[in-house]
C-alpha cells in the first residue's frame, strides 16, 4: 500500500476493507463542482452537431438529458459517492476550434460532501450521449480529456485548474 498505514486512506477500515466515510458529522455547506469533457470530430460532423442536422435529432439536447440524468445517478455508478440531493445540475457546449467540442457541467448542492464524481459523471455521460448521437456520421470520434474545472465548499476549500 504505497508504505501508509491503512488507517490513512478514509476509503479503508482498520482491516483494509473497502468503506463508505462518514460524513454525518461534517457540516452542511454549499457545493459547486465544474466539470469538463472534450469531443473531437472532423469539422463537418461538429457543424452539423450545431445544427441540428445528424440523422438522429438534436444530439446537444440528448446528450444534456443525459449528462443531467447521469449527475443525479453518480451514487449508483460510482460504489463510494454518497447519495445526495442535488440542488442544481446543467450543461453547456462550447465549439472549441473546428474539431471539438467542450461539454462543461456545473453541479451544485447543499451538503456534508462535494459534487466533483457527479460533474464529472455528468461530462463524461454527457459526452458518450454525444457520441451515440452522432456515431453514424462518424466512428473515430474521441472523447478526452475528462476533468474536474473547478470545486468550492467544504473542508478542503477551493480548487481551480
Amino acid at each position: 500500500m504505497n508504505g501508509k498505514q491503512t488507517s490513512d486512506f478514509s476509503h479503508l477500515d482498520e482491516h483494509g476493507k473497502a468503506r463508505m466515510v462518514d460524513v454525518s458529522e461534517k457540516p452542511v455547506t454549499t457545493r459547486t463542482a465544474v466539470a469538463s469533457a472534450r469531443v473531437t470530430s472532423r469539422p463537418d460532423v461538429i457543424d452539423a452537431i450545431f445544427s441540428g442536422d445528424l440523422p438522429k435529432g438534436d444530439v446537444l439536447a440528448v446528450a444534456r438529458i443525459a449528462g443531467i440524468q447521469a449527475a443525479k445517478r453518480t451514487p449508483d455508478l460510482i460504489p463510494m459517492c454518497h447519495p445526495m440531493t442535488l440542488e442544481w445540475a446543467d450543461i453547456a457546449f462550447d465549439r472549441d476550434g473546428k474539431d471539438s467540442i467542450v461539454i462543461r457541467s456545473t453541479v451544485r448542492t447543499c451538503a456534508r460532501t462535494g459534487v466533483e464524481m457527479e460533474a464529472m459523471t455528468a461530462a463524461s455521460v454527457s459526452a458518450l450521449a454525444l457520441y451515440d448521437m452522432a456515431k453514424s456520421a462518424d466512428k473515430s470520434i474521441v472523447i478526452g480529456p475528462i476533468r474536474l474545472e473547478s470545486k468550492s465548499g467544504g473542508k478542503s476549500g477551493d480548487y481551480q485548474r
